[in-house]
């Protein structure tokens, strides 16, 4: 799985980001998983499955689904405030159709 997480810096979605490597690795699967400013995805989205915004960047969530060309979600608030891993690979999962 490819995901690339987008926040208003970069900054809170990094946090998140070493759970989910975390997780991944504790159940052996594959992950290649960035976090940048919500201002560059477009840059990187032909290198990712899918696209997860945090909540904080949430208002851009229409404009990004219509602008790229691939999958995009929002995260959860309370899942991005707590970091629950698990429920976020599910969203990665369930948003790029793997």
């Amino acid at each position: 799985m490819r995901i690339l997480l987008a926040c208003g810096a970069g900054l809170s979605t990094s946090i998140l980001m070493k759970k989910m490597e975390k997780y991944c690795e504790d159940k052996g699967e594959d992950l290649k998983i960035e976090a940048v400013p919500v201002g560059n995805v477009e840059g990187y989205q032909d290198e990712y499955d899918c696209i997860l915004i945090g909540p904080q960047v949430s208002y851009r969530l229409d404009e990004l689904k219509q602008t790229l060309k691939i999958p995009v979600a929002g995260i959860p608030p309370l899942d991005y405030a707590v970091g629950n891993a698990e429920n976020v690979m599910k969203l990665a999962h369930k948003t790029a159709g793997k």
